[in-house]
């Protein structure tokens, strides 16, 4: 199996992207490395070439460049021989930390789109109180959607429950305003009608309030509110366990405190930390899409290539192809 790895996407490349690679070739023997980018600043953290080669570049996409244009014009950007790797089979799947719209823009234009899907999605895993977490989808690949987009983003979150969360029968929500049946605006009232006529273990809809109790294993919805959904839970979390830690440092007695409860809040902590499920996977493209935490250190590098390495182990991509073509 062999994966390419943009080295120099994220704010900590490429030495964490470098790090991240070599603990994932010591702990799966059966995987091959490709690390896209600069030769020379790659090799300063590349202890253990075993299973890893370099494909050199000079060139990257910045975080704050306009995507399609980066895509087109910088043909030999790290991010897009990358997606190069995987377009002409020397790669099975692809993973970048980088620039974000540039990643969707190259898994479209470069990697290619599963015919009969109409829109990719973005789908995060996220933490969930119980320790088991839940997809998300999409959180931004596309800002507005149709009801057929929603039910193809609940096949595909399906099957990724199901073939690689090992989830079976994964329980599908389509999050709305309200539980009541037609609760709602035109899209999540029409998409509700679908998705209960459709071959899903659909719980109907759900609440943003429940998503962290794991009311459901796929949440659906449309990119726009996808996105402000996912960045009000991450910056939920960040404000709770800042607020903790002022609370907690704030005297002498509290202090003590905080040494007393230090293992129980580093458990928590490592329960809603998102590096622990990988990264971002843009589902409906004709291989593994990964996207990475911009700020993934080495953990969450290793994370995504695990992901990633399940994904293709279990062959996602080619489930929700021939499902997609029994259905047209």
């Amino acid at each position: 199996m062999k994966i390419a790895i943009d080295a120099m996407g994220g704010d900590h490349a490429p030495k964490e992207i470098v790090l991240g690679a070599m603990k994932a070739i010591e702990t799966f023997n059966d995987l091959e490395i490709t690390l896209v980018g600069n030769e020379a600043k790659i090799r300063e953290f590349l202890s253990n070439e075993e299973r890893i080669s370099i494909i050199h570049t000079e060139m990257k996409i910045e975080g704050d460049e306009e995507p399609v244009r980066a895509v087109r014009r910088k043909k030999d950007a790290s991010m897009v021989l990358m997606a190069q790797e995987v377009k002409e089979g020397r790669a099975d799947a692809c993973i970048s930390a980088g620039n974000t719209g540039a990643l969707m823009t190259a898994g479209l234009f470069v990697v290619g789109r599963i015919k009969g899907i109409d829109r990719p999605a973005l789908t995060p895993t996220l933490p969930t109180i119980d320790g088991q977490g839940f997809i998300l989808l999409d959180v931004g690949a596309n800002v507005d959607a149709k009801p057929e987009h929603l039910l193809q983003y609940a096949i595909m979150g399906s099957i990724y429950a199901e073939k690689v969360r090992g989830i079976t029968r994964p329980k599908v929500g389509l999050l709305n305003v309200g539980t009541e049946d037609g609760k709602g605006n035109e899209l999540t009232k029409s998409a509700f009608q679908l998705l209960s006529s459709a071959d899903l273990h659909f719980i109907g809809n759900v609440e943003a309030r429940d998503l962290l109790d794991g009311v459901a294993d796929v949440v659906v919805t449309d990119g726009f509110t996808g996105n402000v959904a996912l960045k009000t839970i991450e910056g939920t979390a960040l404000s709770v366990f800042s607020m903790l830690k002022t609370a907690l440092t704030s005297n002498l007695q509290s202090k003590l405190a905080a040494a007393v409860l230090k293992p129980k809040l580093k458990e928590l902590k490592n329960k809603m930390d998102y590096s622990e499920h990988g990264g971002a996977g843009l589902f409906g493209l004709s291989a593994p899409v990964i996207k990475a935490h911009g700020s993934s250190d080495a953990t969450a590098i290793f994370s995504a290539i695990r992901q990633t390495r399940e994904m293709v182990e279990h062959d996602v991509s080619g489930t929700i192809r021939k499902i997609v073509e029994n259905q047209s």
